[in-house]
This record gives structure tokens, sequence and C-alpha cells, in this order.
């Protein structure tokens, strides 16, 4: 996703991705963990907030290009001169935010999955 939204997925498609990869992550989650599945959940959108910030900024020219909608909006932000600093900041809020939804949706997914108790006699 880091990728693809520097390079070819719009403005206006990025949230259905989202919102896909969030369903597959929290089933993937709540199916393979075997506790704290919000923390899980939590956790690893705080990781992929950490790599998308830094991609956005590694690659800022060429996401900027193609995402002139975002840079537009942010006009309306704190710091306008700065895109580069706003883009961290956002960067920190979306991946606490994503990190509360993907921990929570994961947590509700665990509670209908049953999931098979694997029991070891010897």
């Amino acid at each position: 996703m880091a990728f693809g939204t520097v390079y070819f997925i719009p403005f206006e498609i990025e949230p259905f991705c989202w919102i896909a990869i969030f369903i597959v992550s929290a089933f993937i989650i709540a199916k393979y963990c075997t506790e704290k599945y919000f923390l899980n959940g939590f956790a690893v959108s705080i990781v992929n907030a950490v790599w998308m910030t830094v991609l956005h900024l590694s690659f800022f020219t060429t996401y900027t290009t193609s995402h002139g909608k975002e840079m537009e909006i942010m006009q309306y932000f704190p710091m306008p001169d700065d895109p580069q600093l706003m883009m961290f900041f956002m960067g920190i809020i979306s991946g606490a935010t994503s990190g509360l939804l993907l921990g929570l949706l994961s947590l509700a997914i665990a509670t209908f999955i049953k999931k098979k108790r694997v029991v070891i006699t010897l």
C-alpha cells in the first residue's frame, strides 16, 4: 500500500483499499493470534504508519506530484508552509487512529471466530 499510494493509487480510491486491508488484517490477527487481539492490531497499525510515513517522506516529490488534492487540503492544516513536517505529524495521528480501529476490529472478529482447540496428549 505504501508504494501504491506513492505511485498509482489515487486519493479517491485509497479509502476503499484501506477498508479491504483492515478487514483482511483483522481477520488474520483474529485467526492466528492466541490472545491480546486489540494490542496486536494496534501494533500492526503503528508499524504500518511508521513504514508509510517514512516511505511518503522519502519519496515526497513523487508523492506530492501525484497527490495534488492532498497537498491542497494540507494548506488548511497548521504548518502549511512545511508539508513534510505536517505529513510527519499526520502519520502519527493516522497511525494512532488506525491502530485503535484495527485493534477494535481484530478484537470484534476474534469474538466471533470459533478457534479449534489443539490438545496434545502424550
